[in-house]
């Protein structure tokens, strides 16, 4: 049995998504229930190598818009990084909803495009079926940074959970 790309992606994107923006919402009500600076929060890190939570949310946004965009063959639209607040994150996850809600079946499905590259033209240049792309490479980026901003959260003593990570499906 196969499953269709659209399938395996935007219905998924849309899901985690939204249980991100729950859990952001979640995390701003702690710093305001605390009454410590949410930045606090948008600024942490697990470990000082490791992005913010601000850019592991951006990141998760880039990924969420750029696997339906370049399944479907569509340019992948640029967001600039400058959110600084839980607005800003918020505002982004909808403006990324919005777009990726904007996909069909048949575009996705029925997409001409057989290979994504990655990185075109440098020495890290990777080729990859379209397949292997979405499920390989794609979805597993995007959970692994909507994880991580749920684990900052986590770690802050944001209280959520595995239901709050999943979301409703």
């Amino acid at each position: 049995m196969s499953i269709a790309l659209y399938t395996a992606t935007v219905p998924v994107l849309k899901q985690m998504l939204l249980a991100l923006s729950d859990v952001l919402k979640k995390g701003e009500a702690h710093a305001q229930q605390r009454n410590f600076d949410p930045a606090n929060l948008l600024q942490s890190r697990l470990f000082p190598d490791m992005l913010s939570l601000v850019r592991q949310v951006q990141i998760a946004c880039d990924f969420a818009k750029s696997v339906p965009s370049r399944i479907a063959g569509v340019e992948v639209a640029a967001y600039e990084d400058t959110e600084q607040s839980f607005a800003e994150l918020q505002q982004r996850i909808s403006k990324t909803l919005a777009l990726i809600d904007g996909f069909t079946s048949t575009q996705l499905n029925d997409s001409a495009i057989k290979e994504i590259v990655l990185r075109p033209g440098t020495p890290k240049e990777k080729k990859l079926s379209v397949e292997d792309y979405a499920l390989k490479y794609g979805m597993p980026q995007f959970f692994f940074h909507v994880t991580t901003a749920y684990n900052l959260l986590r770690h802050n003593g944001v209280e959520i959970g595995k239901k709050d990570f999943m979301g409703s499906y």
